[in-house]
């Protein structure tokens, strides 16, 4: 089944009239109590105020005229494209088109072979993007998690090395610095041919946390936004206030707020540089309030996430989110409930980038290779959601409800065999559907050790790198490349 870019839409939290309610909240918010900065962003502050906004630098605040912000959304383009160089996933991100993919900056993983935790190193981070290259579901590989074994200096470059080596889909992180980010370009444009072609078909994006909930300029982040829009590199304006900590604790403040968070990173953006390609970055997220922790995998987070995709179409702008976090600390029926939930209502909403969708566990602390087989299969499901029934005469079966006839049955039937494939859900291998006694035969394993035998059977395939030995051997020699 090709899942990628199916259209959601049909799960709408909020309603017509509270869109409006929430972006106006959002409006005031930016007008009267504004958004404030860190140190080191005066080019940034005065590109604004020359636009039009009002500048407190005692304060550090900044406010944005209402005018302002209708001007420069409208320059943001509605529809992003975000290629991929095996030319079989690129993503068409428009309307309530819906993708879903890898995520996270997790610090452990799940050991294969043990199954304990252990520090993720960049050898897992290669192993992941090669596990997601296979995972028909998986449309995208966003960094899952950091590579706790290199110096952090060379850690920019190794890590866009590792994911384009092991997979041909789109390819997304954040960076650390304007240097990193600089020498990743480079490495990118090697492999499209030159810096022109990267910008025309772009297959690496940036994450940019630009803002520090609650409304506050990152200045590192804001600066990466921005040479991002000056090199044509797409961004995602990531933003991730948690209700109750760093965003009221009622669902619809969260969004008001998060919201104005997002006009203001997209005006930042255009003004920079009008048309930049750019994503609504919105991941509202819950906080254990027993703890203070972040809660991934509330139904709650589903709801809301569902709501920033209406958001974002509100202003013509597609839309990265978050889907598919659970609280559990291993693969289990509570990660597959919680996964399920989020997953089916992201893309139920039409959302059309939806991160940490895959292999996610401890609240984003944590990656396991069998989640990745588990969670492609319920990606699959809710994909199959958006499919719909189809209903047309060859599908109505009459001339073949006709031919059996009453107390017939239709298992050789010509009609059987040419649907049985395609009509219904065929998944990865991971969801066992066998009788007892073949399960018994088979060694009684729960979904957890088919996940484990699924992906060892991939990372245990000869590699197929995704980067041609001759420009392998040029990046080596301009980088310290540590895989």
């Amino acid at each position: 089944m090709n899942s990628k870019g199916l259209s959601g839409g049909i799960y709408k939290p909020l309603s017509p009239e509270g869109i409006d309610t929430i972006h106006n909240a959002s409006m005031t918010i930016l007008e009267k109590t504004g958004i404030a900065y860190e140190t080191g962003l005066d080019a940034t502050v005065d590109m604004l105020a020359d636009a039009g906004a009002t500048v407190d630098r005692e304060m550090k605040r900044i406010r944005f005229p209402r005018d302002l912000i209708r001007k420069q959304i409208a320059k943001a383009p509605s529809q992003v494209i975000l290629y991929a160089r095996d030319g079989e996933n690129d993503l068409e991100l428009t309307e309530d088109k819906v993708h879903l993919g890898t995520g996270g900056a997790a610090v452990k993983i799940l050991d294969l072979d043990t199954g304990e935790p252990r520090s993720s190193t960049l050898r897992d981070l290669y192993d992941l993007g090669r596990l997601v290259d296979r995972l028909d579901h998986i449309h995208f590989f966003l960094r899952p998690c950091i590579p706790t074994d290199i110096p952090e200096a060379d850690y920019d470059v190794n890590m866009f090395y590792a994911c384009l080596k092991a997979t041909g889909k789109h390819v997304m992180s954040g960076v650390n610095d304007e240097a990193g980010l600089h020498r990743i370009i480079d490495m990118a444009a090697l492999l499209a041919g030159g810096k022109a072609q990267l910008q025309a078909k772009p297959f690496i994006s940036i994450i940019t946390s630009f803002a520090i909930s609650p409304l506050k300029l990152c200045t590192q982040s804001t600066r990466i936004m921005q040479e991002c829009n000056r090199q044509g590199i797409p961004v995602a304006l990531s933003a991730a206030p948690m209700s109750g900590s760093t965003s009221p604790m009622t669902m619809a403040g969260t969004l008001a707020q998060l919201h104005a968070e997002q006009l203001a990173g997209i005006t930042i953006c255009q003004l920079t540089h009008p048309g930049a390609p750019l994503l609504y970055g919105g991941i509202p997220g819950m906080a254990n309030m027993a703890t203070m922790g972040y809660l991934g995998g509330g139904v709650e987070c589903g709801m809301m996430n569902a709501a920033i995709h209406q958001m974002a179409a509100h202003i013509n702008v597609p839309n990265y989110n978050s889907a598919g976090l659970t609280d559990a600390k291993l693969p289990d029926a509570q990660a597959g409930w919680e996964k399920a939930m989020t997953i089916l209502l992201g893309a139920m909403g039409g959302s059309n980038y939806m991160h940490h969708s895959a292999g996610m566990l401890e609240s984003m602390l944590t990656v396991a290779p069998e989640q990745y087989v588990i969670d492609d299969e319920i990606i699959g499901m809710a994909c199959r959601v958006l499919k719909g029934i189809e209903v047309d005469a060859e599908h109505l079966a009459l001339d073949v409800i006709n031919t059996v006839g009453p107390s017939g049955n239709f298992m050789m039937s010509p009609h059987t065999m040419k649907y049985m494939r395609s009509e219904y859900f065929q998944g990865n291998g991971v969801t066992d559907s066998k009788s007892r006694h073949q399960w018994e035969q088979g060694g009684s394993m729960d979904t957890r050790e088919r996940g484990k035998a699924i992906a060892r059977k991939i990372l245990e395939a000869p590699e197929s790198p995704h980067i041609p030995e001759d420009i392998d051997l040029t990046i080596r020699e301009k980088h310290n490349i540590l895989l």
